[in-house]
């Protein structure tokens, strides 16, 4: 019994000092990772742009001809449904890319803004 409740507080102990360690300040991004994530999430949306083209392209050349009208709309459907997904996720790397432009561009100042807690 005694040695169960020394091992509970040795655990307690040990979940304590994770805990302080944890509660350091976070670490400030400097310009080059804002540079880095800039440049990376502008050649993802340039990937997807690519991939957009020649998915609609695509739809373009082969279109789907269904006699049953259900399943012409549920073509159409997904044809819809694959080419926004492909432009959506073009336009979200774009503007991801460019407000960490943005960001990395502010950063490059050295604007000293005091924080009160």
């Amino acid at each position: 019994m005694e040695a169960k409740k020394k091992i509970s507080q040795s655990k307690k102990e040990e979940n304590s000092n994770k805990t302080d360690q944890n509660t350091d300040a976070p670490v400030k991004k400097g310009p080059l990772s804002f540079l880095s994530g800039a440049l990376s999430s502008l050649f993802f949306s340039w990937l997807c742009f690519l991939l957009s083209r020649k998915v609609v392209l695509y739809f373009t050349m082969h279109s789907s001809n269904y006699t049953s009208p259900i399943a012409q709309s549920i073509a159409s459907a997904m044809k819809t449904l694959a080419i926004g997904i492909c432009f959506l996720a073009t336009f979200t790397f774009a503007f991801i890319g460019l407000g960490l432009t943005i960001v990395f561009i502010r950063s490059l100042f050295n604007v000293n803004t005091f924080e009160e807690d």
